[in-house]
């Protein structure tokens, strides 16, 4: 298993870490800051700093096979790592920080948008929500100024666990229609936005909501009879 650093802290930039294997796939550290591709965030891309100073571009993150592995992924034509190897792991941080101001504007989303969701994802300054919304119309602009008002609020971003039977007793905290969030380990992250949104969530966020800054609504696309998507970009 890889220890997952960047769930203790997202705001960790980079990280000492031994190679524990290497393969097609990618490289396996025993420990990271790098987020893998999941629940709708993209993975981070960065480095591997090698002793002498040379670097292995990383391209992706993704979760491996084994439960709770991690693996980098090399860009192209990057020199070979060895296990027992000690490198330094650095993430793209500027990249990070937009994924995680867009995440935490999903969330936001959610609360502002009564309805469940049917499918996501969080891009680099850009993201969507799709929403089962019955007959319930939306408006563009009522959204944009809901969610920035909810911005300005500065509300505080805490995670937290709740074991898989707690979790079974509320399932109105799950908002998503698609994907169930992973039980079996015996409990389960939440991401609680004071007073504003409480669900199931395994990715990196910002520690307050103003650090999200503006956002605007760029569209609502119909995808079907219930079905609309919402399209959300970081206004600066």
């Amino acid at each position: 298993m890889t220890e997952e650093l960047f769930r203790g802290d997202a705001y960790l930039k980079t990280c000492t870490a031994v190679v524990t294997a290497v393969d097609a796939a990618g490289v396996r550290l025993d420990r990271t800051v790098f987020y893998p591709t999941g629940g709708g965030q993209p993975g981070d891309v960065g480095v591997l700093r090698r002793a002498d100073g040379s670097t292995v571009a990383i391209a992706d993150t993704r979760k491996g096979a084994a439960p709770g592995e991690i693996v980098h992924v090399p860009a192209p034509d990057q020199p070979a790592l060895s296990a027992g190897e000690t490198v330094t792991a650095e993430i793209d941080w500027p990249r990070r920080h937009r994924l995680m101001r867009m995440h935490t504007a999903m969330h936001l989303l959610c609360a502002v948008v009564p309805a469940g969701v049917t499918g996501g994802q969080v891009g680099d300054g850009r993201s969507r929500l799709d929403f089962d919304v019955g007959e319930l119309a939306l408006d563009k602009d009522a959204i944009a100024a809901k969610l920035n008002a909810l911005i300005a609020t500065d509300a505080a971003v805490t995670p937290r666990w709740i074991t898989d039977e707690e979790l079974a007793a509320q399932p109105e905290l799950v908002r998503t229609m698609s994907v169930k969030p992973p039980t079996g380990a015996g409990k389960v992250r939440l991401l609680d936005i004071a007073g504003i949104d409480l669900q199931p969530c395994g990715g990196t966020h910002v520690a307050r909501i103003g650090e999200i800054g503006p956002v605007t609504v760029e569209k609502i696309e119909n995808k079907g009879k219930r079905n609309r998507r919402v399209v959300i970009a970081l206004a600066g």
